[in-house]
């Protein structure tokens, strides 16, 4: 089927950011919502984001104007009546997102795709709500949507081939990167994102190394930005709730490090609202070094452990393995999923965490993952399939086959 209206259900940050980039592919879309302020500055981030185009000479102000009146902003449901594909971006919260699908089951022709963009609830349930489940499909744009080129495309067990097939060549003519997902809890990039983010907190609270120094470190080693750079502007509610669900979902290896509840309960969320684990503008980090200090002193925290580049990474690369091992992603998305999704690179060279280990020796991740058990727990065990691929001498790039081929 060939899209060629959409419908966007949200008109927050991320509903706008995908509107505009249905926009910039030259298509008409629909964007609703139940406040029309919210209406209002969803128009205004599109046009800022188009306006910048404009001040570059990447883009005229006509053709900025042609690409503005292809939006249509409405408060009703009135428009949907044609639409082919509509996508969600409402509040993560499945009982809402769950009402929005029930409700335009009522008003959009039986052949028009439901999709969803959330980062980690169970397309399944979602389209539970609907008389069409094989047209429901997840479709997870990553912030910011204008910039970012992945887009994790998650069929639940209902959803039909065709509805799959069109959502890939949808994101491609959006000018994305697709990649299908198996359904699990967090998909792929947040599912090996909140472990290395995760690790990362522990060594903060564990008084292993300030922020700052594991930011640096992590910069160093190749990534765009630091861990707690990543979460201030991702936002720290954003980042408790996801490392709530998988936790729920997944048991001990998913333990959040207490501090994220300490900095949600205490409102900061990030750069949003001017303080993280960094502060911004007149605030400070002096109220998180001190909540670190409270959680020592209580005994809630271990202490005196050490920070090294291999807690963050060997977490990443362990659960990249296990996300293998159940199918939910080949050996190449896993990898592209993360250069895309999360601009991950080892020193200069693009690469995912798969190739990284690769490069590392698959023996000699399993060294560093058993001492990182010992000291640290059974989140470090390692998976299955690394054991397996050592036994077989599958070692990696010096083998000449790991998870990848490789000419020796």
């Amino acid at each position: 089927m060939y899209i060629f209206k959409a419908g966007v259900v949200g008109a927050g940050f991320m509903g706008a950011e995908i509107a505009q980039v249905i926009t910039y592919a030259g298509l008409p879309v629909v964007i609703k919502d139940i406040d029309q302020k919210m209406l209002d500055k969803a128009m205004e981030t599109m046009r800022d984001i188009y306006q910048r185009r404009v001040d570059k000479g990447k883009m005229s102000p006509t053709t900025m104007q042609e690409k503005m009146d292809l939006v249509i902003p409405t408060l009703s449901y009135d428009e949907f009546a044609d639409v082919d594909i509509v996508i969600e971006a409402v509040p993560e919260v499945m009982k809402i997102k769950q009402q929005v699908f029930a409700e335009l089951d009522e008003v959009c022709p039986p052949e028009t795709i439901f999709a969803s963009n959330t980062s980690a609830l169970s397309i399944q349930e979602m389209g539970a709500a609907t008389s069409r489940p094989h047209k429901v499909i997840g479709m997870h744009f990553f912030s910011p949507a204008h910039i970012m080129k992945l887009v994790e495309v998650i069929p639940s067990l209902e959803t039909d081939q065709e509805t799959i097939d069109d959502v890939v060549r949808f994101s491609e003519e959006l000018r994305k990167i697709p990649v299908v997902v198996k359904e699990c809890p967090g998909f792929l990039v947040n599912r090996l994102l909140m472990p290395y983010l995760n690790e990362a907190v522990l060594c903060l609270q564990e008084g292993a190394a300030t922020a700052a120094k594991i930011d640096e470190a992590m910069t160093d080693f190749g990534w765009p930005m630091g861990p707690f750079t990543l979460m201030d502007m991702i936002g720290i509610d954003i980042c408790y709730d996801v490392g709530k669900y998988l936790f729920s979902k997944y048991g001990d290896r998913m333990t959040p490090a207490i501090l994220f509840e300490k900095l949600h309960q205490s409102g900061r969320h990030g750069e949003k609202a001017g303080a993280g684990f960094y502060g911004y503008g007149e605030e400070t980090d002096q109220p998180v070094k001190q909540m670190i200090k409270e959680l020592q002193e209580s005994g809630q925290v271990a202490t005196g452990t050490e920070f090294s580049v291999d807690r963050l990474m060997m977490s990443m690369i362990n659960e990249a393995a296990m996300c293998l091992e159940e199918d939910i992603a080949n050996v190449n998305d896993v990898d592209m999923a993360c250069i895309a999704g999360l601009g991950m690179m080892v020193g200069d060279q693009r690469m995912g965490p798969l190739e990284y280990a690769d490069e590392v020796g698959l023996d000699v991740v399993v060294q560093k993952l058993e001492e990182l058990e010992k000291k640290y727990g059974p989140r470090f065990h390692p998976v299955n399939l690394l054991y397996q691929k050592v036994k077989a001498g599958e070692l990696g790039k010096k083998a000449g086959r790991g998870f990848m081929e490789w000419t020796v």
